[in-house]
């Protein structure tokens, strides 16, 4: 067949016209373009009559398709074959360079045979392909170098991808962890932990976390901790990505930590109460009056040891627990904080409350120890004769927070002891702060702020803010 775009058959070029896509009929013996429809010009950004002046070669900046083979062997070949050839191959032109896929087939049409070429533009989906390749190749170096394990769990929760961290933290290689339930990584006492996690994940969408013990190949139990986070696509959770630590390290040192902090504590409260019994023995013989205040200051101190050593074991009991932020009712919180005390130390003080009922803030449980703390503080290092403490709460403009403040008529905080809440000193530099660092990690843990000021009466003033409900 040897035609050119003036002879080819009309209905040849009424067929290419009427496909809705881009397309060619070509000559098989020359691939010479012989007709061409409208979507195939507006893609090739070429006139129909110039285009059937064109060899399909002609379209291309490259003589080779993507996949390496020689473009004309390759048209040949769909030419030789029976039903549709598909590959792909990068043109030039007015319109730049584009990514095309080509589907050829040759058919009879009027008693002759044609190569009708179908055409699409693919370069957006290798553009977008390329970025998640690049994206991917991001992802893969950052989890090669993170210390902790990551992860990603397919829809049905079974391993698809991980880092060689858990690899090794499993002591299992590719093929063992390809396809393997998550949950099988665990030993039977806390798998039910693992399995409620994930089921928090994929039905509620929400990140989650556990603490697990990894079960080896070796058969070597970890200390593990688990922390989730779905993977969403469109309505459908799709995946889940994980994060995991071996806290063997961490877990031997809080264990010792432990049990270190609960002999000091138990030898530190029983000699400073063999101390304190003797000085007030030594007191109730002395008839110096001199020598009598400085024993009782003797006591005082020891009291005030006593009492830093109480914080400690509130301390460690916040640190052990993690204890989550929930909705607490301000008002019930102060209440609950006011009951704690002491009763002579209540009874020796004038305690003024104005807190509105209806206030709910996200704290911890322990927000009432807090407010204790302080008002105690207030209340013990007051040089008045009868203290006297302000406890008083608002919603801020925003609606989002609510603010609670403790103000005392006192000598003020120590610059000391401020310093090492904003900073600019270390804790162990000055421990009688431990009761406010205990105060600003309930905060905290809250996502509260904590701030010290001072007072109109010229004491302090301690504002705690917390986020209200409605706020988040």
């Amino acid at each position: 067949m040897d035609r050119d775009g003036e002879s080819t058959p009309r209905v040849v070029r009424s067929f290419v016209e009427a496909v809705p896509t881009p397309a060619l009929a070509c000559d098989p013996e020359t691939h010479a373009i012989r007709a061409a429809n409208a979507p195939a010009a507006a893609l090739l950004g070429q006139d129909r009559g110039t285009l059937t002046l064109m060899g399909l070669a002609d379209l291309g900046e490259t003589d080779e398709t993507v996949d390496g083979r020689p473009f004309g062997a390759a048209v040949d070949e769909a030419v030789d074959r029976e039903g549709v050839t598909d590959f792909e191959w990068d043109t030039g032109g007015k319109r730049g360079r584009r990514r095309l896929s080509l589907s050829l087939r040759t058919t009879r049409i009027a008693e002759e045979r044609w190569l009708i070429v179908g055409l699409a533009d693919v370069t957006d989906r290798v553009a977008a392909e390329e970025d998640l390749r690049s994206q991917l190749r991001v992802v893969d170096a950052i989890a090669s170098t993170m210390p902790a394990a990551l992860f990603q769990c397919g829809a049905d929760g079974t391993l698809a991808r991980w880092n060689d961290r858990l690899a090794a933290d499993a002591g299992r290689g590719g093929e063992a962890l390809s396809g393997t339930d998550l949950t099988a990584l665990f030993d039977d006492e806390t798998r039910d932990a693992v399995a409620d996690a994930l089921r928090r994940v994929y039905r509620e969408r929400e990140p989650a976390e556990c603490e697990a013990t990894l079960l080896t190949r070796s058969g070597e139990r970890v200390p593990y901790r688990l922390a989730l986070g779905p993977v969403v696509d469109g309505d459908e959770v799709v995946g889940a990505i994980g994060v995991g630590e071996d806290r063997t390290e961490a877990s031997l040192r809080e264990e010792r930590l432990a049990v270190l902090t609960r002999v000091l504590r138990h030898n530190f409260r029983n000699d400073l109460n063999v101390v304190t019994g003797f000085t007030e023995r030594a007191i109730e013989t002395v008839d110096d009056p001199e020598l009598s205040r400085e024993l009782e200051r003797v006591v005082d101190t020891a009291e005030r040891l006593l009492r830093v050593g109480e914080t400690s074991r509130q301390v460690e009991r916040l640190l052990a627990d993690r204890p989550a932020p929930g909705p607490v009712d301000l008002a019930d919180a102060v209440d609950e904080a006011l009951a704690s005390l002491p009763g002579e130390l209540r009874e020796g003080a004038d305690i003024e409350v104005d807190v509105p009922e209806g206030v709910t803030v996200s704290a911890i449980g322990y927000l009432a120890e807090a407010i204790a703390e302080l008002v105690d503080n207030a209340i013990r290092h007051s040089e008045t004769e009868r203290p006297r403490v302000e406890i008083s709460a608002a919603e801020l403009p925003s609606e989002s927070w609510a603010s609670l403040v403790v103000a005392d008529d006192g000598p003020g905080i120590p610059p000391a002891e401020r310093s090492v809440l904003t900073g600019e000193e270390t804790p162990l530099e000055h421990a009688s702060g431990l009761g406010l660092w205990y105060v600003n990690w309930i905060v905290s843990a809250g996502g509260g702020s904590f701030d010290i000021g001072s007072a109109s009466a010229g004491g302090t003033r301690i504002e705690i803010e917390l986020r209200t409900r409605n706020g988040g």
